[in-house]
């Protein structure tokens, strides 16, 4: 009985301190099955306290009234599987007749304290059919992605989901997005993580670092063409402007619309060409926005409205032609002057890392989704790099990205350095690779020799 007792206080013991220090690990030993085992016994009178459980239908009262047995009980949703996961149990529920996923999601944060889980998360799979992802322990606190990604075309895994799922910045669905953040919120390491994920990958990188090149020149040796400064990046951009229109013309004349020619092989935009006639496509990353709309002079006015009516028409028409953009700065709204909502509207993705005012979130989510607002307002300053990531269609998550070092993604890109394409349209814009020279030794005045 002492060895049981003692063995016992150690068992309790570990799994106190690996909760504390290691969660991931006490998830993964201990809390999946106390989790597994509390949501299963507890599950009917949950749905029930919640108000998630449905009156029995009529034929099951005419039956127990014909039978002379007791009235039968309200129904909780029928559970069609529970799975494990490494952050927590992705529960999928049948609905009964009479109820909406909406009250699911209403009565996600009920469901979270009954379950004892960290968060509970829900979305519709089909009809009558409800996903609910609940989530063990903060899977944001100490960010660690799976080694395994679902890895394709254009897809970049760049952050985890607060319910454990992996965060895609996937250009084939989604083609130009707009990242917002104060100074200090991760926004920098956010975009360390794209580029790294991109350069393992037949892609050609552009980028436009107004602030001298600070952020983006130290990755250079993976992008086909790089712009410190407004004037030289209006040049850039009227560059890609006039690629594509290159491309729109390869693809008219690949076309080849004919009556024999089967539906699949008409070309509408380069992923429909032949690999060997596909161009490269190509990633625009604006580091800081507001730097290329602001001006003084009625000249630096004339070259604001040049770099403006190009981004336009990049956003656009530039998703055929394989340009997509990616658009970062800390504030993005009317003040910045005409045509900037115009192409703001072109961004269907929007990240939104800690701001300073309500306002700022209204730029990102104000035309999606109220509660994104409130969610984005709602950071803390000391979680760098937790972010509220939605699109257009309404839907949001709460995301942060692994903290990646500017010496790690420098090594990345130069591992991918052999990678990067060389682009004809482009080639004046190729940042140079040159090893800078070693500062020369301050002359010494030597003391003379004494005899």
């Amino acid at each position: 009985m002492t060895a049981f007792t003692v063995t016992l206080v150690l068992v309790v013991a570990a799994a106190g301190l690996l909760r504390w220090r290691r969660p991931a690990w006490y998830w993964l030993t201990f809390g999946v099955t106390l989790a597994t085992l509390r949501v299963l016994f507890r599950y009917a009178s949950v749905m029930d306290a919640c108000g998630l459980t449905m009156p029995p239908s009529r034929w099951r009262l005419v039956l127990a009234r014909a039978t002379n047995r007791p009235m039968p009980d309200s129904r909780p949703p029928r559970i069609l599987r529970l799975r494990p996961t490494r952050t927590g149990l992705v529960l999928r529920l049948k609905l009964r007749p009479g109820q909406d996923a909406f009250d699911i999601a209403a009565a996600s944060d009920r469901l979270r304290h009954s379950f004892a889980m960290y968060g509970v998360t829900s979305r519709e799979v089909r009809s009558g059919v409800v996903e609910v992802r609940m989530t063990g322990y903060d899977v944001l606190k100490r960010v660690q992605m799976p080694a395994q990604t679902d890895t394709r075309p254009m897809r970049v895994p760049v952050a985890l989901r607060e319910d454990g799922a992996i965060h895609y910045r996937d250009y084939r669905a989604i083609p130009h997005a707009l990242t917002l953040g104060a100074t200090e919120s991760g926004k920098s390491v956010y975009q360390r993580n794209l580029v790294a994920g991109l350069a393992a990958m037949d892609v050609a990188l552009v980028g436009i670092d107004c602030k001298q090149g600070v952020e983006l020149f130290p990755l250079a040796r993976r992008f086909s063409a790089l712009a410190d400064n407004p004037d030289t990046a209006a040049e850039l951009l009227e560059a890609l402007v006039a690629r594509m229109e290159g491309v729109y013309q390869l693809i008219r004349t690949e076309q080849r619309i004919t009556a024999d020619v089967p539906d699949a092989e008409i070309a509408a935009d380069i992923w429909d060409l032949p690999d060997h006639l596909r161009p490269t496509p190509v990633v625009v990353l604006v580091d800081e926005v507001a730097e290329l709309a602001l001006f003084a002079t009625k000249e630096e006015e004339k070259r604001r409205d040049r770099i403006v009516t190009a981004l336009v028409r990049l956003a656009q028409l530039g998703r055929a032609a394989g340009i997509y953009l990616e658009i970062c700065g800390q504030r993005f709204g009317s003040e910045l002057g005409k045509g900037i909502t115009m192409l703001r509207a072109q961004l269907t993705g929007r990240t939104a890392h800690r701001v300073n005012d309500e306002t700022s979130a209204n730029m990102a989510f104000g035309d999606i989704s109220p509660d994104a607002v409130l969610a984005a307002i709602q950071i803390p300053a000391e979680m760098r790099g937790v972010a509220i990531a939605g699109d257009s269609s309404g839907g949001w998550h709460r995301i942060r990205a692994p903290h990646t070092s500017l010496r790690q993604a420098v090594n990345t890109c130069n591992r991918h350095a052999d990678q990067t394409p060389d682009l004809p349209e482009l080639a004046l814009f190729r940042p140079a690779l040159g090893v800078p020279a070693p500062a020369e030794a301050p002359a010494v005045e030597s003391i003379p020799a004494t005899t």
